[in-house]
């Protein structure tokens, strides 16, 4: 955490060379600017302090001369604040990153999926230089071993410059849609970072960050880097179908949404609740089917797969959960088929797994009270028993009538979802 000084020491000591690659986005629009300036001042100050030799910084681009939205503007300031300091700070600046679990990529990705009449403002015309993920990583590489590169700032992009209207259009192209993009006369960013984080799974104060950036040209104005770091970078159609096929794949090795929403890591852990919750429901069957089988089956509820029966109960709760504070069904999930502790179903995060035993969850949904849904598999000679338990916490009298009305879809929800697992397994 960039904002607790002693975490920083400590996480620096013995480091040669640190990169930086911190925002705080998801703080939202009155907040992120002066959490991303007292990060960069505490890792400024933590770096000399640990004699680190070099830091490397990634940041956005935008012209200095015209007026920057907030987000341009505060990646500049963060810059500057990494130079004021005595280590040495190599910094490059790029627009759009494209690559899969990228949160723009998502966006766009999702408007185009979802939508069949997608309404462009003026500032969709600005003019943008995407780059693909790769690209960047070709770049965060090759000026830590290029020594020319210590000390200096450059700007980086891919091929193409386009708008985002012709961004969105490539994006339909590539996944056969036929969209209809018409001129919308509202502007408001504010009220299209609300409507797109209905139909994306990216909630809305980082939509709305992302978003300010589009009014304004971002295009490598300094290409010096290309005659320290000589390669051909791709085009913003190639950058596309990579990310596609890493989908395809199931090979996303991280997301936006495994990090959201803020201080996720410090809530209470199930097993750190005491008294034990006191409500709760369970549900359970016994079968000969393996254990590998069933727990198979398990790690791939959610997301694209969903819910099973009872899908569209789940769905509209987590629809609900989106619309009251952003995280809702639409997040999906990283990975088809493999789960790992702290990654994100829905409106559930992975808070324990053990391989064949044991996975929980824990809610994220907007609830007066705590939830955790745990599945598990224990033997019994040469029979399986699977189950499903619901956990519920709550101290206020909303909390408890909230369990109440649920109460009676619980057999319709677990009691099939259970049945299901079984059978898919």
């Amino acid at each position: 955490d960039a904002l607790k000084p002693d975490l920083l020491r400590h996480a620096l000591e013995g480091i040669d060379t640190a990169y930086y690659l911190i925002h705080s986005l998801h703080l939202g629009p009155k907040e992120f600017e002066s959490a991303d300036i007292q990060a960069a001042i505490n890792f400024r100050e933590a770096a000399e302090s640990e004699q680190i030799k070099r830091i490397i910084y990634l940041g956005g681009l935008g012209d200095a001369q015209t007026p920057l939205s907030d987000h341009l503007r505060s990646r500049m300031a963060v810059a500057e604040e990494l130079r004021r300091g005595r280590t040495p700070v190599t910094i490059l600046r790029a627009a759009v990153i494209i690559g899969s679990g990228s949160a723009s990529y998502e966006i766009m990705l999702n408007l185009i999926r979802k939508l069949p009449v997608v309404l462009l403002p003026h500032w969709a015309r600005s003019k943008c230089q995407p780059i693909a993920i790769r690209d960047v990583v070709k770049y965060l590489v090759g000026v830590l071993e290029v020594p020319e590169a210590v000390g200096r700032s450059f700007d980086i992009g891919g091929n193409d410059i386009l708008t985002y209207r012709a961004m969105l259009r490539t994006l339909a192209d590539l996944l056969q849609k036929k969209r209809l993009f018409l001129p919308c006369p509202v502007s408001q960013i504010e009220f299209y970072a609300y409507l797109m984080s209905l139909v994306t799974p990216v909630p809305a104060p980082i939509t709305q960050c992302l978003m300010e950036g589009l009014k304004n040209d971002v295009i490598c104005q300094d290409r010096s880097i290309e005659s320290l770091l000589p390669f051909e970078p791709t085009t913003y159609r190639i950058g596309v179908i990579r990310a596609m096929s890493r989908e395809e794949q199931d090979q996303v090795h991280t997301r936006w949404s495994d990090a959201y929403p803020r201080a996720h890591e410090l809530a209470i852990k199930l097993r750190e609740l005491k008294p034990a919750p006191k409500y709760g429901s369970s549900y359970s069957l016994v079968t000969g089917k393996s254990a590998s089988s069933l727990f198979s089956s398990i790690c791939t509820i959610g997301g694209k797969e969903g819910w099973f029966r009872g899908n569209w109960m789940w769905r509209l709760r987590g629809g609900l959960d989106r619309i009251l504070m952003g995280v809702g069904s639409l997040r999906g999930r990283r990975s088809l088929s493999t789960l790992k502790i702290n990654d994100v179903i829905d409106f559930w995060r992975v808070e324990d797994l053990q391989e064949e035993k044991r996975l929980l969850l824990r809610a994220e949904m907007k609830l007066p009270g705590r939830a955790w849904l745990e599945f598990k598999i224990e033997n019994s000679e040469d029979r399986r028993k699977l189950s499903v338990n619901a956990y519920y916490d709550t101290h206020t009298l909303f909390g408890r009538l909230y369990w109440y009305a649920f109460l009676p879809f619980h057999h319709y929800l677990f009691d099939g979802l259970i049945k299901q697992i079984e059978k898919r397994s």
